[in-house]
C-alpha cells in the first residue's frame, strides 16, 4: 500500500523552468531517458527562447531546440503566440500525464484572438482567414505574419495566418487544407530552418501529394548576428515588409 501510495505521488505533474538555449542541450540526454522514456509527467519550460537573448550572442540563442526535440518520442510540443495561447497551454499540459515542452518568449505581445476562443493542444489557430497565401507561424513570429497579412489586404492580396502553436503532434488536417485552398504557404519560426516547423510542414504537404510554391523563413546555417530580437528578426526577414514581400514572390506578383 505504502509503495502504491508511493508512486501515485510521484506521478504529479513538475514543472522544471530554466533558459530554452540550456534546459534543451545540456539537460537533451536527462530530457531522452528520465523524462520521455521513463514517461513522467513532467512539464519542460524553456524561457527566453528562439533569440530573446539575441544580444549575448550565439551560445544563448534556442534555434535548435524544437529540432532535437522533435526526434524524441513521447513528448509534446507547444510554442504559444501569445497570452492566451500561454495560459491556454499552460492549464492543458498541467493536467496532461505525459511530457510537454513548453517553448516561451520575452517579449510582450499583443492578444491575437476575440474572446471566446477555443484552444486545444494539437490544433492549430487560424487569426484570420485568406485564400491566396497561407502564413503557418509560431510563437513570437505569429505577429509578424498578422501584419504582413495587413500589409498584403491593401495591395488586394488575401492572406490567411495559422498559429501552429503545437508542432508535436502536427495539426495535418488544418494544414492540408490550407494548402488545398490557397495558391502558396510560408511558414515563420524563430529557429533553425532545419528540424523546426518549416521542414516538419514541408514532409506532411509532399506526402499529402501538394505542389503549390512553399518557402520556409527562419534562421540559416550560421552562427547568427547578435543584437536585439526585433534587430535579429530584421536582418533575417522576420518582419511585416519582409514576409509581404516574400508572399508576393511566391505568388507570382
Amino acid at each position: 500500500m505504502g509503495v502504491a501510495a508511493g508512486l501515485a505521488s510521484a506521478r504529479k505533474t513538475v514543472f522544471a523552468v530554466s533558459s530554452a538555449s540550456f534546459l534543451t542541450a545540456r539537460a537533451l540526454e536527462q530530457i531522452k531517458n528520465d523524462v520521455c522514456y521513463s514517461d513522467w509527467p513532467v512539464k519542460l519550460v524553456g524561457i527566453s527562447a528562439g533569440v530573446s537573448y539575441g544580444a549575448l550572442g550565439a551560445t544563448h540563442h534556442s534555434i535548435h531546440d524544437l529540432a532535437v526535440l522533435r526526434a524524441i518520442d513521447n513528448i509534446t510540443i507547444i510554442v504559444p503566440a501569445d497570452n492566451f495561447e500561454t495560459a491556454e497551454s499552460i492549464r492543458a499540459a498541467a493536467i496532461m500525464d505525459h511530457p510537454v515542452y513548453l517553448r516561451f518568449g520575452k517579449r510582450p505581445l499583443p492578444q491575437l484572438y476575440p474572446t471566446g476562443t477555443q484552444f486545444a493542444v494539437g490544433k492549430a489557430l487560424t487569426v484570420c482567414e485568406g485564400t491566396d497565401v497561407a502564413f503557418i507561424a509560431t510563437g513570437e513570429t505569429v505577429y509578424p505574419t498578422v501584419m504582413a497579412a495587413r500589409e498584403l489586404g491593401t495591395k488586394g492580396i488575401s492572406a490567411r495566418v495559422i498559429s501552429m502553436h503545437t508542432l508535436k503532434p502536427l495539426d495535418v488536417d488544418t494544414l492540408v487544407q490550407a494548402a488545398g485552398q490557397c495558391r502558396a504557404v510560408v511558414t515563420v519560426e524563430e529557429h533553425s530552418i532545419f528540424g523546426g516547423l518549416g521542414e516538419a510542414c514541408a514532409a506532411v504537404l509532399m506526402q499529402a501529394g501538394s505542389r503549390i510554391p512553399f518557402r520556409i523563413v527562419g534562421f540559416p546555417d550560421e552562427y547568427m548576428v547578435a543584437g536585439s530580437q526585433l534587430e535579429i528578426f530584421e536582418h533575417y526577414g522576420i518582419t511585416a515588409g519582409s514576409l509581404a514581400r516574400t508572399a508576393k514572390t511566391l505568388l507570382g506578383i
